[in-house]
């Protein structure tokens, strides 16, 4: 986390500020991306790229629309008059009163635009902005008077889109991540959909001052979201086996201040399985939070044995000396490091979950034999505790679930398949979307029991 990031972290979350992470909506999700707002960094929307510097200090929410500046191409943001929203209520009222029209006697031949390449282009070179252009288009095209209101609707957004792009700056959050990712790469967050997502919070129970184990291999979108939930209470301790913990990239896109961040912490299931603190010293160095921004260097490893709470900042004292004839400067180090999450947790709170469990447990392991981690994990669960766990595919929950009930560790075992139907709701056009994903994998819940083979929590 940059120094700016650290000043901020206090200040209004519902603005942006630079270096914070983003979701770029463009022309209404046909792109979706991530990014993060510095003073250098760009978007590139067709064949040309735009400086985001103009993004910095906006709320989230805010449109901004494609233009050509004196000094390039740039984003200029778009104000909403009431004006203009009364326009498009009268447009939508009028829609559904006359529709008397129809395309029947519409050939689509491409003769009805008489508007060429070479005249779009030199309306550019002129210098007029995409909107004008849209206009141009619909006044040159002797089709679109016979249009119904919902196709005319439709040819201009489907310009727009072309010549007048915008871009919805929207603020990262558990639904924001899990959706885009959901679109974009599914087999980085484990096909995990938003309604599982809600699915496995809500079964897990997870709350304020709760304390929430997680297995979580599927970049950190479960600890983001439960860290989301808790605002800065209690804890999300992510497990692991061996000596590598898994990764929190996505943890970043979340825009946690330091109070959250302190709160998600790592733990290998080593030192969870220890008898005493003292028993894997060892292995109590710090984690470092992600090998992406906390590259290997000397100065790196030299601040991660400062205390987390303290941020870094130097300052030289200039010593005079009678007896010498040349000044002693000292450097005196004040050391101010933003917190990062995923460090590892404090002495206090490991000791407090080996004597007393923790509250709930989720696990989203894909890529790993869902027993084998649950036999493991699952006696750190306090009992009368609820569990979860995902995964795409459901035999592997089936086997998992059937081990439980022989070795009577939990009841209240189900396994649930999440279904989720969206539905287009507009005048006149109700009705559900044709493509919809299949399946947003499966989940099984139960509760931890006491079992005289396993250590009283």
């Amino acid at each position: 986390m940059s120094t700016i990031e650290n000043e901020n972290s206090n200040q209004n979350r519902r603005i942006t500020w630079e270096g914070c992470s983003v979701l770029l909506d463009i022309n209404d999700g046909d792109r979706l991306l991530f990014s993060r707002l510095t003073a250098g960094s760009i978007v590139k929307i067709g064949n040309k790229n735009y400086p985001l510097q103009p993004l910095i200090g906006c709320p989230f929410g805010s449109l901004f629309q494609v233009e050509n500046g004196i000094n390039g191409p740039c984003l200029s943001r778009v104000i909403p008059t009431p004006e203009a929203n009364n326009n498009t209520e009268d447009k939508r009222e009028g829609a559904v009163k006359e529709e008397s029209r129809d395309n029947r006697a519409l050939i689509d031949n491409n003769t009805a635009q008489t508007l060429t390449g070479e005249d779009i282009e030199g309306l550019r070179r002129q210098g007029a902005s995409g909107n004008e252009i849209v206009e141009a288009l619909i006044a040159n095209s002797a089709t679109f008077e016979n249009k119904t209101a919902f196709s005319q609707e439709k040819y201009r957004l489907k310009k727009q889109k072309k010549y007048a792009p915008k871009v919805l700056l929207r603020r990262p959050f558990a639904r924001s991540i899990c959706d885009t990712y959901f679109k974009k790469n599914p087999a980085r967050i484990g096909f995990l959909r938003v309604d599982t997502l809600s699915l496995l919070l809500s079964f897990a129970n997870v709350t304020a001052q709760s304390d929430v184990l997680v297995v979580d291999m599927i970049g950190g979108l479960i600890t983001g979201a439960v860290a989301e939930r808790l605002g800065g209470t209690g804890y999300v301790c992510n497990t692991y086996r061996g000596d590598s913990p898994h990764s929190l990239e996505i943890v970043r896109m979340f825009n946690f201040g330091d109070e959250n961040n302190r709160r998600i912490v790592r733990l290998p299931l080593t030192e969870l399985s220890a008898s005493h603190i003292g028993d894997s010293k060892e292995n109590g160095h710090l984690q470092v939070a992600d090998s992406i921004e906390n590259p290997s260097n000397q100065s790196d490893v030299a601040l991660s044995s400062v205390p987390s709470d303290q941020p870094v900042s130097m300052e030289a004292t200039t010593v005079s000396s009678e007896d010498e004839k040349f000044d002693t400067v000292t450097v005196v180090a004040k050391v101010h490091k933003a917190v990062q999450p995923g460090e590892k947790a404090p002495e206090d709170a490991i000791k407090s979950w080996k004597e007393n469990g923790f509250s709930s447990l989720i696990i989203a392991a894909p890529d790993a034999d869902a027993w084998n981690i649950v036999k493991e994990v699952l006696p750190f669960l306090s009992f009368s505790a609820p569990f979860v766990i995902y995964h795409q595919y459901l035999q592997p929950l089936a086997t998992c679930m059937h081990n439980l009930q022989v070795e009577k560790m939990a009841i209240g075992l189900q396994i649930t398949e999440p279904w989720l139907r969206e539905y287009q709701v507009l005048p006149s056009r109700t009705h559900p979307h044709m493509q919809m994903s299949a399946s947003g994998g499966y989940v099984l819940s139960g509760t931890k029991i006491y079992n005289e083979d396993q250590p009283n929590k």
